[in-house]
C-alpha cells in the first residue's frame, strides 16, 4: 500500500525532533522505533498548528480506529513516550501503531508492520484534536 502524504504541525515537529534527539530515548527501549518516526517526519507536510485540518491526527489527539482483520474498534490518545499508558488507551508515538497514526486523517486506512505482523487499521474518527479544540499548547 502506497504511503500518502501526512500532515504534522510545526509544534509537533519541533517536540518530536527533541524526542528523537533525547539521549534517554536513544538509549531506551524505544530506540528501535526512532528511524521509523524520523522517516515519517521527513515525508510530512508541516503546517502551523492553527492551519491543521480538524480530521488530522496530531499529538495528544484521541482517535477511534477499527482493526480491518478483526473488526474491533479501539480508542487511543497519541502521546509522547513518557506519557504512554496502554491501560488508559494512551499510546506512545514511538509504538508501531502510534508512529503509524501520526499525521493521518479520519477515513484513512493504514497498513503498518508490528511485531506480530502487518496490521491494517482504518481511522474511523478523530474524537479530539488539541488544535481544533483551541488547545494549541498541548
Amino acid at each position: 500500500m502506497a504511503k500518502r502524504e501526512i500532515v504534522i504541525t510545526s509544534l509537533d515537529e519541533k517536540r518530536l525532533t527533541a524526542v528523537l534527539n533525547s539521549p534517554a530515548i536513544q538509549r531506551g527501549p524505544d530506540r528501535e522505533r526512532l528511524a521509523e518516526l524520523r522517516a515519517e517526519l521527513e515525508r510530512a507536510a508541516i503546517v502551523e498548528p492553527g492551519e491543521v485540518p480538524a480530521d488530522v491526527i496530531t499529538m495528544n489527539s484521541q482517535v477511534r480506529v477499527r482493526d480491518k482483520a478483526t473488526g474491533e474498534t479501539h480508542d487511543y490518545t497519541l502521546v509522547y513516550p513518557h506519557e504512554a499508558d496502554i491501560t488508559r488507551g494512551r499510546i506512545s508515538v514511538l509504538a508501531p501503531i502510534g508512529t503509524a497514526l501520526l499525521g493521518y486523517r479520519a477515513g484513512d486506512v493504514i497498513e503498518w508492520q508490528v511485531p506480530s505482523g502487518t496490521r491494517i487499521l482504518e481511522v474511523e474518527s478523530v474524537l479530539y484534536q488539541p488544535e481544533s479544540a483551541g488547545d494549541l499548547n498541548t
